[in-house]
């Protein structure tokens, strides 16, 4: 595959990576579709060098593609969340609560 399906397919996994990490996220939907971009890379070339996957990453619309993008986008957005510290709740506690 060449690098602008994976851009694509990393847009897409890193929408459905968010959406499978339990919690509120406030990184907002660009930087969600930047981490998406990189892990889908990094998991693509992960999947190449370490399980020799050359022949499984070939296709778009193969299974395998997907589930490698998606696993590496939310490797990346744990990641992310580590880093930065952001927890999966919510630090106000109500609507109107601007402390």
């Amino acid at each position: 595959m060449g690098i602008i399906a994976w851009i694509v397919l990393g847009l897409v996994a890193g929408l459905l990576a968010n959406m499978l990490i339990p919690g509120r996220r406030s990184q907002g939907l660009i930087l969600t579709c930047v981490i998406g971009i990189a892990g889908a890379l990094l998991g693509g070339w992960v999947a190449t060098k370490v399980f020799h996957l050359h022949h499984a990453l070939n296709g778009f619309f193969n299974l395998s593609t997907w589930l490698t993008a998606i696993a590496g986008a939310a490797v990346l957005l744990l990641a992310y969340h580590l880093v930065t510290g952001q927890s999966g709740r919510s630090r106000r506690s109500g609507f109107f609560a601007h402390r």
